[in-house]
């Protein structure tokens, strides 16, 4: 399962460079618990292995798709946990579906609105304007 360099675990910076994630972003996952500590060398150097760049894209591919932290921690908490079932990660799924489609909606009824307003605007160098109005009343 290791994942070697040189004979060496990847270190945070080639962990954060195989996938493209923020050196911080990984702070935070590990701060959270979402990532397992990495066992350390003995200078106390973070060692990742294969486990953690396959959990880490697993988590940057779900906040890709829009997943909630919480969200992706129940996830894993699942996988974690080998009780995962394709019927509870679906039932999850089709939640958040649910959620994407509802803002999906709301930022339809929000483009038409500011498109609207945008239309009455004349553009002119004058102190009059309808979306300032509009958005005053």
């Amino acid at each position: 399962m290791a994942d070697h360099v040189s004979g060496k675990g990847l270190q945070r910076a080639e962990l954060a460079r195989r996938t493209g994630c923020n050196l911080e972003t990984i702070r935070y996952y590990e701060k959270i618990g979402m990532m397992p500590d990495p066992p350390r060398t003995a200078s106390g150097y973070r060692v990742y292995d294969a486990g953690h760049v396959s959990r880490l894209r697993f988590i940057l591919r779900a906040r890709e798709l829009g997943f909630a932290i919480e969200e992706i921690r129940g996830l894993l908490q699942l996988v974690d946990g080998g009780t995962q079932t394709c019927a509870e990660v679906k039932a999850r799924t089709e939640s958040h579906l649910a959620d994407v489609r509802a803002k999906i909606a709301d930022l339809r009824r929000i483009e038409r609105v500011l498109a609207t307003t945008a239309a009455s605007c004349s553009g002119d160098d004058v102190p009059e304007c309808p979306v300032l109005e509009a958005l005053a009343s």
